[in-house]
């Protein structure tokens, strides 16, 4: 059995407070990072090394983006691919080498896309749009044991958003984004983990702005974190959980970890 989990923190250095609470109270194998906003060289590793994740693949990025995937369990680094076609640090893929060994893991932050949710008015929207495809012509040669997690800034579901229609215009919701989505889902046939523990339509967030002033209590979340598998592998996981408590802890990311647990 083994314990995945997936945390944009926006900042590692940051919060690295949040994230040592959250690894002691929760202890999950492998904790994948996005938003990590540092370069490889000043990543935190020796926080990490005392707290008994001594495996990492970071692929940093200075003030911007960046992804780091931590592990209590040996693995290698495999891929970095650039699918913003630009340098910009959003994935890095490792494969497990203990426990779940032969496993691939990817880890990506997907672009935001910007506000206008048109491609001839904001260039950000097109080039999130390019990421996904690039993405699922890549999911397409997908042969291996794999689970994709990560920040994907789009909440696909209407029970993934604190109001559907209010959100068909916002980027993140709108029904090219989700078209966009499913065609990567389909091209390598990915089981959402997250939807297959939580049933649509019961209400799943990730992500609460820090523009809202009391987040729980007004509650206007999205589902912008994902877990996502190969059939096989999502057919072995046994549980799914959303940390919610932790958009609440001192100086919180906007967003939740997730953890899914397999029985390898």
């Amino acid at each position: 059995m083994i314990k995945i989990a997936t945390w944009n923190i926006n900042s590692v250095r940051l919060r690295m407070p949040i994230v040592e609470r959250f690894l002691k109270e929760h202890a999950p194998d492998v904790l994948s990072l996005q938003e990590i906003k540092t370069v490889e060289e000043l990543f935190p590793y020796e926080a990490f090394n005392k707290l008994g994740y001594t495996h990492h693949a970071v692929h940093g990025q200075k003030g911007y983006h960046g992804v780091a995937t931590v592990s209590r369990i040996p693995l290698k680094e495999i891929s970095r691919h650039d699918w913003q076609d630009n340098g910009e640090a959003r994935h890095v893929g490792v494969e497990l080498l203990g426990p779940g060994q032969g496993m691939v893991l990817e880890n990506v932050y997907i672009p935001a896309g910007g506000d206008i949710p048109d491609r001839e008015e904001n260039v950000k929207f097109g080039q999130k749009l390019d990421f996904l495809e690039r993405m699922t012509r890549w999911a397409d040669k997908v042969d291996r044991p794999t689970m994709i997690v990560g920040d994907f800034n789009i909440a696909p579901l209407e029970s993934d958003v604190w109001g559907h229609k209010q959100l068909l215009k916002v980027v993140s919701h709108t029904p090219l984004e989700v078209e966009t989505l499913k065609r990567f889902q389909d091209a390598h046939g990915w089981v959402d983990v997250g939807r297959e523990h939580i049933r649509d339509p019961q209400r799943y967030f990730s992500w609460w702005s820090y523009r809202s002033k009391d987040w729980r209590v007004n509650d206007r979340g999205r589902r912008l974190d994902h877990m996502w598998a190969s059939p096989e592998l999502a057919a072995r996981t046994v549980s799914h959980q959303v940390h919610e408590d932790c958009r609440g802890w001192e100086k919180p990311s906007d967003h939740v970890p997730l953890v899914t647990e397999i029985d390898l």
